[in-house]
This record gives structure tokens, C-alpha cells and sequence, in this order.
């Protein structure tokens, strides 16, 4: 008798496990509440007055995170400086921002930080009055002209700026010495070596944490709702307190903020890999 020779084990499809089955649910939870929303009038009247804060939101998240990557750069390159005076300033701003609360972080720019502010810019004001005039704009700025909404995103700018330092700057570090030592080398100063050779590079290795720190500052701007701004969240809150209508209406507020992430997450992986190098 010959002896079989046993062959290769056969292929084996994916299991039941590894199926992505939250996306199915997913979907059949969106489905479910867009035939509510097309069907039924208190559905799509709640989804209707609950759009109207989109704009908002998109506004408050693109200027928050714009302004947000400006003060982590500036932040990061700091924490990277040789200078004493620069590298503590830079470190203390990190180590304040992820040592308080996004929400009490809000509460203190809106109400502590800027009406300090304002009190500099009238005595900067009282202080040029004889070359201004005594009723310049300076002088006469009040804390009431500034609205909820710019206090607001200056606030998620500010906390999002001490993450977005650790990002850079571990981006950065992580770009070979000799890279640096090499452009400097052929002339450039260190400015123009840090926008040609290192960020470039640095943007690259980071992209994907400044991705998710987009769509985390894209959640957590339902937060300025604390100051009245008409964002998603607090239209969603003033129709559920006049209307009583709750479970409805922060369905549909969760079914919007759903949709916002998952589309940015898409839009995210589809510029990681156009970056990616080919």
C-alpha cells in the first residue's frame, strides 16, 4: 500500500468573528432612523430644527482646529528650543492644558481669561488715548461685544494647541539629525531647513493622530453648547426642553454626530493615503 501524502491544509474563508458586523448594525441603524425621518413628521421635524446648528458646529470645529495646529506648532517648536525661557513657557502651557478639563478649560477662557484680556486692551487704549483720542476703540472695547461663540472656539483652540505641541514635537524628533545638519550644511537657515526638509517629513509620520484629533475636536465642540452657542447640541437641547420629546430627538442628535464622524474618518484614510509614499 502506498502512503498519501498529506497536502497543504485547505484555505479557510474568514470566520463569523472577524466579519465586521458593527458596520451592519450600523447601517441598519441608519436606515432605520432615515425611513423615520422621511416617515414620520416628528422625526424629520426634529431633524430639520437639529440641522440648523450644523453650520455652527463645522465653523466653530474648522476655525477651533486651524488656529489649534498654528498654537501647537508654535507650542511644539518651543518645547524643542534650547532656550530656558522658551522651552519652560512651552512646557507649562502643555502641562496646564492636559492637566485641566476641555469643559473647565471653556469656562475659564470665556469668563476669566478674556475678560482679562479685555481690561489690557482698554488700559492699552486709556494709555494711547492722547495720540488715539480718548474715545478710541480700545478704550472703548467691552466684554459684552465679544460673542459666546468667538469665546468659544478660542477656548477648544487653546486646549486642542497643548495636544497638537506633543504631536508636533514628537513628529519632529523623529525626522534623523543628520537630515537637519545636512541642510544647514548646503546654506539654509534654520527656518528654511525646518519648512523645506523637516515638516514635510514630520507632517507625513503625524498625519494620522492630527486626523484623529480633527475628529475628537469635531465631538467635543457639542461642548461650547455650555455657552448658548447654537450648535447641533444645543438645538437638540432646546427642542427636547420645550417639546419633551428626548428619546427622539437625541436619537437623531447621535444619528448626526454619527454621520459627521464616520464621513471625516473616511475623508481622513482617503489624504493618508494619498500621502503615503509610493
Amino acid at each position: 500500500m502506498t502512503a498519501r501524502v498529506a497536502g497543504p491544509p485547505a484555505a479557510r474563508g474568514p470566520a463569523l468573528s472577524d466579519q465586521p458586523w458593527w458596520v451592519l448594525v450600523l447601517l441598519l441603524a441608519g436606515v432605520v432612523l432615515a425611513w423615520r425621518f422621511a416617515t414620520d413628521d416628528t422625526y424629520g421635524t426634529i431633524f430639520g430644527k437639529i440641522l440648523l446648528g450644523l453650520p455652527v458646529t463645522v465653523a466653530v470645529t474648522a476655525t477651533a482646529y486651524a488656529a489649534a495646529i498654528v498654537i501647537g506648532l508654535v507650542a511644539g517648536l518651543g518645547r524643542l528650543s534650547r532656550n530656558p525661557l522658551v522651552y519652560n513657557a512651552a512646557t507649562l502651557y502643555v502641562q496646564a492644558i492636559r492637566g485641566v478639563p476641555i469643559l473647565v478649560q471653556i469656562f475659564v477662557v470665556a469668563f476669566v481669561v478674556l475678560p482679562a484680556a479685555i481690561d489690557v486692551v482698554n488700559a492699552a487704549g486709556q494709555a494711547l488715548a492722547p495720540v488715539l483720542g480718548a474715545d478710541n476703540a480700545l478704550a472703548g472695547a467691552t466684554n459684552r461685544a465679544v460673542p459666546m461663540g468667538v469665546r468659544a472656539t478660542a477656548a477648544l483652540a487653546i486646549a486642542y494647541g497643548g495636544f497638537e505641541a506633543e504631536t508636533f514635537r514628537a513628529g519632529i524628533q523623529s525626522i534623523e539629525r543628520g537630515q537637519l545638519d545636512a541642510a544647514r550644511s548646503l546654506g539654509m537657515t534654520w527656518l528654511q531647513a525646518l519648512r523645506l526638509v523637516i515638516l514635510p517629513q514630520a507632517i507625513r509620520r503625524i498625519l494620522p493622530p492630527l486626523g484623529n484629533d480633527l475628529i475628537a475636536m469635531l465631538k467635543d465642540s457639542s461642548l461650547v453648547s455650555v455657552l448658548g452657542v447654537n450648535d447641533l447640541t444645543q438645538r437638540a437641547r432646546l427642542h427636547a426642553s420645550a417639546s419633551f420629546q428626548y428619546p427622539p430627538t437625541y436619537y437623531t442628535l447621535a444619528f448626526i454626530y454619527l454621520t459627521l464622524t464616520l464621513v471625516l474618518a473616511m475623508a481622513v484614510k482617503a489624504v493618508e493615503q494619498r500621502m503615503e509614499p509610493s
